[in-house]
């Protein structure tokens, strides 16, 4: 008999599309998978196969803004994850987070079974506690807790990021294709790369022939009008989670820092141009599963800090990075697509 599965996985929306393989895995198990997502989280757990129901909560020891732990807030957690009548759990986490926390939720809500990957002792939080080294891509760490809980992936799958299909039509506004993706933003200000190299960039890909578009969130409109200018498509605060990706999926290629969108054209094939501050490892968090080339001093000084402001004066990791050198990486990947 198929079992009612929760998956947890809190943070943001890179961190919910890394988690597709393994949700993927469980849903070929199963006969019904909740994912339990942050705020940051639900738009990209929309989009995820096989995930039938999405259930969104702010974790106080997981959001990059927490609010306050409150009781009524716990337990009334507790109360919607115990009507669920799930079976088993699966709480996926990063390197760095524990998944104690969220465990003894899941273990008050009365859930049978739970596995986590954990460094710290867990005592009758967990049911399966899984060990793995750290330096692994995030969706093939996730997919090792899914095999550990007894959910290896059904036949046939690639264990790629991936999201449901078909996508919405977004030539109104796109435009026709070939065209390239610049997203300027990052969820943090030490991912991103200095506004004004983006705008070089899109200048020195329509001087080679390549029509850019932009994109960003609403609360970046003023950032890619200006990276935009005269010559790119200037679609900030234009789509929704599901237009983004189609947007993406039409793209000969998407330069990106590392945030969210990098994650979601890797979710639709989409070769990524990879500006990568070492704020944390790209040997975990480089676009997964497609051609990319990786650009940035991945010796800097703020490598592995975590930081979300950079530490460093100048922002030296991504600011010496070139337009001339994003568009030579955006050319190389066209050429293998080819190919």
């Amino acid at each position: 008999m198929k079992r009612r599965v929760l998956v947890v996985r809190l943070d943001n929306a890179g961190d919910v599309l890394l988690a597709g393989p393994a949700i993927r895995a469980v849903a070929g198990h199963s006969s019904h998978v909740a994912l339990l997502a942050g705020p940051r989280g639900h738009a990209a757990a929309e989009l995820l196969p096989g995930v039938d129901e999405v259930i969104v909560w702010r974790a106080p020891w997981v959001d990059i803004d927490p609010p306050a732990v409150r009781r009524d807030d716990v337990l009334g957690l507790t109360g919607r994850l115990a009507a669920g009548r799930f079976d088993d759990a699966l709480v996926l986490t990063s390197f760095h987070q524990s998944p104690l926390p969220t465990a003894l939720v899941l273990r008050l809500a009365g859930i049978p079974r739970i596995a986590a990957i954990s460094v710290d002792y867990p005592g009758a939080l967990l049911d399966v506690r899984h060990r793995l080294d750290d330096d692994v891509p995030e969706a093939e760490r996730g997919l090792s807790l899914a095999r550990a809980a007894g959910f290896p992936p059904p036949p046939g799958d690639d264990g790629r990021l991936a999201v449901r299909v078909p996508l919405p039509d977004v030539r109104h506004l796109t435009g026709e294709a070939p065209y390239v993706v610049l997203h300027p933003g990052a969820s943090a200000a030490a991912r991103q790369w200095p506004a004004a190299r983006c705008a070089q960039a899109v200048a020195e890909l329509t001087a080679r022939g390549r029509r850019t578009v932009v994109t960003g969130a609403r609360s970046e409109c003023d950032l890619t009008a200006r990276v935009a200018g005269g010559s790119g498509v200037d679609l900030g605060g234009h789509t929704t989670m599901a237009e983004l990706a189609a947007v993406l999926a039409g793209a000969v290629a998407v330069v990106v820092a590392n945030t969210g969108p990098a994650h979601l054209a890797a979710a639709v094939g989409t070769p990524v141009v990879s500006l990568f501050a070492p704020v944390v490892p790209a040997a975990r968090w480089a676009p997964y599963g497609v051609p990319c080339v990786l650009l940035g001093d991945q010796d800097a000084g703020c490598r592995g800090t975590r930081a979300r402001e950079c530490p460093v004066d100048g922002h030296p990791c991504l600011s010496r990075v070139t337009a001339d050198e994003v568009a030579e990486a955006v050319e190389k990947l066209a050429a293998e697509v080819r190919r």
